[in-house]
């Protein structure tokens, strides 16, 4: 029988816990009655600064006769595994094959899936294979020379890839299980199953993709690299093809699917929806900032005399400012700030990290909520309020170079003139500005207010706080409304799908919503 037990707390300064010995005090038994054992959960709880350790949930195998006693006296929980469907491929109804757009996480799981029922979807990214855009954002940071195609945004794995990697999710799906074993089967250590805050860094993030697009080649899918979605074509209000570009060449295709899984920078392929009378409106979403500070001073404010055990720390941080939320979003434990540029004359930042999270500053974005309200020009209205944003800091720093002022200094509207204890980690360069000028009034006046209460929670978050402009692709600012069927409200044979289309928010939840978006597709058409 497989019993679950909770809350054992193990000292952090312990690299390999006897966890069997600690079950078995826990439970008063003896350790030889435990026959085998799996971690089901580790987390950190650090809720008391003066006694910081880890909290793990073990499943044990023991017999019927022992596991029933502890059931019983409310000493463990039966343990009923997540059951995921399995992919048994067969025939399809579908005229053509289907089309994925967007090799993003919610695109490559979308491919995935249809691959392994059969269906041998092609999947079009109009960025590079994960080797050559490396070397496009390694260029971006040493000369400040730009691939509109090839960046932190666009290419094999989305805007993820460049990122720290999280895979922690709120939703709870069960098919986030199968998103972490599967990048456990593409290379990930298998202590992303359990860790209750994972985390893949960009060059794990950058490993697993390309062997997540080998599988989805090995099961029969194809990939087109540099191929950019250009119009969708219709009739009577379904899909029937599209065309898109590749090495200067126009392309077109029948289909009678579509996965729209761009991302949530790209604005121009939101323009040819709205082109094309397909229904958008105006989400939610949240611009503002970057944050730095040295990790070292991060790591103390939260773990104290317990950091040297606990590495690179993390921070969640929120507050009001009237009814609007200010909050830090994507936080990088020993990171840099990178430059997340997608098109000429604009500048956008982002956070990134290894693995290892062991750079000399960590960061963070610091944002205010932005609403639909707040833009009331159409549906595109917000999204372009971002880009005005985006042009105004680009002008800025006269081109890739970013503007930066000290926290301190943006809460009193004036313009650093040196650094102190922080030092850009932001390539190719920056220059000292006054934030203040780019931002709306109100999101000025919501992120100084959170900062003022951030720096309360953590003492220097303000002193020691560098701030670098703009962060503004926290989310998606437009969404594609799409029905019960997953299909958009007014196209049939479009699925919007992931975080560009409104409806995830990371790498786990786009992931999911591709699988939930293939499964219907298989629902629809496929033949057992």
């Amino acid at each position: 029988m497989k019993i679950i037990i909770t809350e054992l707390a193990v000292n952090v300064s312990e690299s390999s816990p006897d966890l069997i010995r600690l079950a078995a005090e826990k439970l008063k038994i003896n350790k030889n009655e435990i026959l085998g054992f799996k971690i089901r959960k580790k987390a950190l709880d650090a809720r008391k600064k003066n006694d910081i350790c880890y909290k793990y949930s073990l499943v044990l195998d023991v017999t019927d006769a022992l596991g029933g006693r502890l059931v019983t006296a409310n000493k463990a929980m039966p343990y009923q595994p997540k059951s995921l469907p399995k992919l048994i491929p067969g025939e399809t109804k579908l005229n053509h094959r289907p089309v994925v757009v967007g090799a993003g996480p919610c695109g490559l799981f979308a491919a995935l899936i249809l691959a392994a029922y059969g269906l041998n979807p092609l999947l079009i990214e109009r960025g590079k294979p994960i080797a050559q855009r490396k070397n496009d954002v390694a260029l971006l940071e040493a000369k400040g020379a730009l691939d509109g195609d090839s960046n932190v945004c666009f290419g094999e794995g989305g805007a993820g890839t460049f990122s720290d990697g999280k895979l922690t999710t709120r939703i709870k799906d069960v098919r986030a299980l199968r998103v972490l074993e599967t990048f456990v089967d593409c290379g990930a250590d298998e202590e992303i199953l359990y860790l209750a805050k994972p985390h893949l860094g960009t060059d794990g993030m950058r490993r697993i993709v390309a062997n997540l697009r080998k599988r989805i080649e090995t099961l029969g899918g194809e990939v087109r690299f540099g191929a950019k979605l250009k119009k969708i074509s219709e009739e009577n209000g379904r899909i029937t093809g599209i065309a898109y570009t590749q090495a200067g060449e126009t392309f077109t295709l029948n289909t009678d699917v579509l996965i729209l899984a761009a991302g949530h920078s790209a604005g121009d392929t939101y323009r040819m929806l709205q082109s094309q009378n397909v229904v958008l409106e105006k989400k939610p979403c949240a611009i503002g900032f970057r944050i730095e500070h040295p990790k070292a001073m991060i790591d103390a404010a939260q773990y104290g005399r317990f950091a040297p055990h606990l590495g690179a720390a993390e921070y969640s941080l929120t507050a009001k400012h009237g009814g609007r939320g200010v909050y830090s979003f994507c936080m990088c434990p020993g990171g840099q700030v990178v430059c997340a540029s997608s098109k000429e004359g604009r500048l956008i930042v982002n956070g990134m990290s290894y693995s290892g999270r062991d750079m000399e500053n960590s960061n963070a974005a610091i944002v205010a909520a932005l609403a639909p309200e707040d833009t009331p020009n159409g549906p595109l209205g917000a999204l372009e309020l971002i880009e005005r944003i985006e042009k105004n800091a680009f002008d800025m720093g006269g081109g890739f170079c970013a503007p930066v002022q000290a926290a301190a200094d943006y809460i009193q509207g004036k313009p650093s003139t040196a650094f102190g204890d922080t030092k850009p980690s932001y390539k190719p360069g920056t220059v000292f500005a006054d934030l203040n000028i780019l931002m709306p009034d109100y999101v000025n006046a919501a992120i100084k207010t959170g900062l003022i209460q951030f720096d309360r929670q953590i003492d220097g978050f303000v002193r020691q706080g560098l701030l670098t402009g703009v962060e503004t692709r926290t989310s998606s600012p437009v969404r594609v409304p799409r029905g019960e069927d997953l299909q958009s409200i007014n196209l049939a044979g479009l699925y919007p799908a992931g975080e560009g289309a409104g409806y995830a928010g990371g790498i786990v939840s786009a992931a999911v919503d591709g699988i939930r978006v293939a499964e219907a597709i298989v629902s629809a058409y496929h033949i057992e």
